[in-house]
């Protein structure tokens, strides 16, 4: 084949291929015809950031409440929902274990006691014979280190008592603070076990929320930051300030706790209820934004941009990584930057690679 007929066919290809291809496939140096449009500059916005989050209610004094010992249930004297005060007996567990060690330390010091009284009698019997010099020093000393002996067995035999007596609180449930009772998970005849709750109390004078903040914003979080906190089931709104921050997230999911305190009191506030919260950043957690219309936007499948200019009278379609959309604006993550322009407004068929004036 000749070199003629090879630039003949290319020339053929290449006229085929410009004419299927689409308007915004065009470059630059393709454009034949000038439409006018109307420009605006992005405008830069310094904002607080703002801090989202959603948790529930918790009291701030809350414990369940348990027993180290190992026993029957005896008695439950509370129900859920009555008020105690601190140091209320709330139910009662009985040992047959404990008591019969109670009996053998009573048994242990009234043996002791009479040794001790003992030892203590022969121990002033021999200082007077040593000193009628009708014993000898050994003696004495012997007497001595006898009622010595006596007094610590007595000191031991006590001690056990105390011990054992202390073990019996253990027994007679108290509650460590004032409050309402959440929950009883136990009654009459059931068997207590260490470290098994046995009543839920909680404290409703002062409560706090406890919700979970995402990694972008966990940053920007402070103690004493103000916040308001709405319930999810009512209109209800209360003021709140950070009481505590986690900066790990390593057993949340990715997501970090933080504690608000709500500084009001309100009866309509239980634990358990869920709540969205808003905490407002301080002066020096502020983020530069960049907003622009929505209507600008330009869609081609999963992608977002705007039509921009080069500077130099041609519109150029710039893809853009969009954040939160509020009403009529969407926010800029990347992609433009202040004081740059975008296309508004065309008169006509605005393209890639289309020439431009205004």
């Amino acid at each position: 084949m000749k070199k003629s007929t090879y630039y003949i066919l290319g020339l053929s290809i290449v006229g085929v291929l410009s004419a299927c291809s689409s308007p915004e496939e065009k470059t630059i140096n393709q454009h034949t015809e000038t439409i006018k449009v109307e420009l605006a500059k992005v405008e830069a916005n310094q904002s607080s950031i703002e801090i989202e989050g959603s948790g529930q209610i918790q009291a701030v004094e809350s414990a369940n409440i348990s027993t180290r010992m190992m026993g029957q249930v005896s008695e439950v004297l509370v129900k859920s929902g009555e008020l105690v005060k601190k140091g209320q007996l709330l139910l009662t567990i009985s040992s047959v274990d404990l008591q019969a060690k109670a009996a053998q330390t009573e048994a242990g010091i009234a043996q002791a006691q009479a040794g001790f009284d003992n030892a203590a009698n022969d121990y002033e019997r021999f200082k007077n014979l040593h000193k009628s010099g009708s014993a000898s020093d050994k003696e004495l000393e012997n007497m001595k280190s006898r009622f010595e002996m006596a007094k610590a067995g007595l000191d031991v035999a006590k001690n056990m008592k105390k011990e054992v007596m202390a073990q019996f609180e253990y027994l007679n449930i108290r509650a460590p603070f004032a409050g309402t009772v959440a929950n009883t998970f136990v009654k009459a005849g059931d068997m207590a076990a260490p470290g098994h709750p046995l009543v839920n109390l909680e404290s409703m004078d002062q409560m706090e929320a406890l919700i979970m903040v995402p990694e972008s914003k966990i940053n920007a979080v402070k103690i004493s930051q103000k916040a308001d906190i709405k319930l999810k089931s009512s209109d209800i709104h209360v003021t709140a300030k950070v009481k505590d921050v986690s900066y790990s997230s390593k057993n949340t999911g990715g997501q970090y706790l933080v504690k608000l305190l709500i500084e009001e009191k309100n009866e309509n506030l239980l634990p358990g209820m869920f709540v969205n919260a808003r905490i407002f950043s301080s002066d020096s957690s502020k983020q530069t934004k960049i907003i622009i219309p929505t209507s600008v936007l330009v869609h081609r499948g999963q992608l977002s941009g705007v039509y921009t200019t080069n500077g130099e009278g041609v519109a150029i379609l710039r893809w853009l990584r969009l954040g939160e959309t509020s009403e009529d604006q969407v926010e800029v993550l990347s992609g433009l930057k202040a004081n740059e322009s975008y296309i508004v407004k065309a008169e006509g068929r605005l393209y890639n690679g289309v020439s431009i004036n205004q």
